[in-house]
């Protein structure tokens, strides 16, 4: 039972916060509150391999909303039925049907929205900003988002495209008991189905692991796939045979084949900031190739795919959804930014939080995967990576636009690249 007294205690409390004014801030160092705005826009994201990256950046110097620059570039992975990560052309869940995730964050008005498992609607980047613009709401997922895109004047449509349908089929054949089934890494009983095979060295030492360099090379093997290549060849060639076999043109066989062994985890994010300051950040992803129906990961869920907060930064996600979720990881390098950290310290801090998740346990970490985008509201910028490479040795990249576009390399955590998760 609330008292008079009880009442009015709350009401002093409430009436001191209002009152606070620009002081409700003050846990943000004083460091980041002093940063001006950049001299030119910044985008940070993944690389596109199209001119979106470009013309977004020509929309931010003639005065366009950060997050309409931000969504230009998804709409360009989503519309793009050769990206197999995004949209239309996705690799679908284990069902053989498409489920798309998107969230977003503006910052000028504070406010986000997100969508999850939603199928048969192309551009969800978009649609997760109708969340805001059009309810109350925050998130909305599966049949109900759906329904709400159509009332809007979204066009159902198969988002199953013919090459990827080949794909699933190919993954169904070869991987029919290799899948998302079973328990995960997280449980103490999980057993390394590779264990007596040639693997990293079990532990790594984790002493250090909150110091803002990365870990001495020495640590880690080389490359946790060191080894394995008379088993890859010997896989592939399996896999070849039985593409032809499917009728996959002889010229996209190779390309279904590494789909299979390396199935794409390439979720966009992008981060624009203007010159005023203002920033938005945005996430897109058909998730996790051959997934469960209904499975989410980390790209709908607001601080975890993506976030943003105008007066620090912004930060998004490709990689393990699942590990990205249990650290927060958008959330958390922006929280660190924050607190006086650099775009890289936060990037490989929050990196360290995952790899203490497993004490260290190569066996583990191995299967995991993580890249973080960020970028600063004075415009200073980072790509990180858990690993040196991706999984078919390409070196860990992404792309910045800050008056000149380039690519550059991630800094790295860990030497090496991570094992396919689940293994062929």
């Amino acid at each position: 039972m609330t008292t008079r007294r009880d009442f009015l205690s709350l009401g002093a409390v409430a009436a001191a916060g209002l009152t606070a004014g620009p002081n409700a801030s003050a846990e943000t160092t004083e460091s980041v509150k002093s940063m001006k705005p950049p001299a030119r826009p910044v985008i940070v994201t993944r690389v596109t391999g199209d001119q979106t990256v470009q013309e977004a950046y020509q929309m931010l110097l003639d005065g366009a909303d950060t997050l309409d620059a931000a969504h230009h570039i998804c709409l360009g992975r989503e519309n793009d039925p050769r990206d197999h990560s995004v949209g239309l052309g996705g690799l679908p869940n284990e069902d053989g049907i498409v489920e798309l995730d998107s969230c977003c964050m503006h910052g000028p008005s504070r406010r986000a929205g997100s969508v999850g498992g939603v199928r048969n609607i192309r551009n969800v980047c978009q649609l997760a900003r109708k969340v805001y613009e059009h309810t109350s709401h925050v998130m909305m997922v599966g049949e109900g988002a759906e329904k709400f895109a159509v009332d809007l004047g979204f066009q159902r449509e198969n988002l199953l495209t013919e090459d990827a349908r080949k794909m699933w089929m190919l993954w169904k054949e070869s991987n029919s008991q290799m899948d998302w089934w079973g328990p995960g890494m997280a449980d103490p009983a999980w057993k390394d189905p590779y264990a007596g095979k040639p693997a990293p060295k079990p532990t790594i030492d984790l002493h250090g692991l909150s110091s803002l360099t990365p870990l001495n090379p020495g640590a880690v093997p080389r490359h946790p796939g060191e080894g394995w290549q008379p088993i890859i060849a010997a896989r592939t060639q399996k896999l070849l045979a039985m593409a032809a076999d499917l009728q996959i043109a002889p010229e996209l066989r190779l390309a279904a084949v590494e789909q299979i062994l390396w199935p794409t985890t390439g979720t966009i994010h992008v981060s624009a900031l203007n010159t005023k300051g203002e920033i938005s950040g945005a996430t897109t992803t058909s998730g996790l190739a051959w997934k469960l129906s209904g499975r989410l990961g980390d790209s709908p869920i607001i601080g975890a795919g993506c976030y943003t907060d105008q007066d620090v930064g912004s930060a998004g996600a490709t990689g393990s959804g699942e590990e990205n979720i249990k650290v927060a990881g958008a959330h958390t390098i922006v929280e660190l930014m924050r607190q006086g950290y650099t775009p890289k310290e936060a990037g490989l801090e929050t990196l360290r939080r995952i790899v203490r998740n497993y004490d260290g346990d190569m066996n583990r970490i191995r299967y995991l995967d993580m890249e973080y985008y960020i970028v600063r509201r004075d415009g200073t910028y980072a790509g990180v990576s858990l690993w040196t490479t991706g999984p078919t040795g390409r070196p860990r990249q992404f792309v910045v636009h800050d008056g000149t576009c380039r690519v550059e390399p991630c800094a790295c955590l860990l030497p090496g690249a991570a094992v396919e998760w689940p293994p062929f």
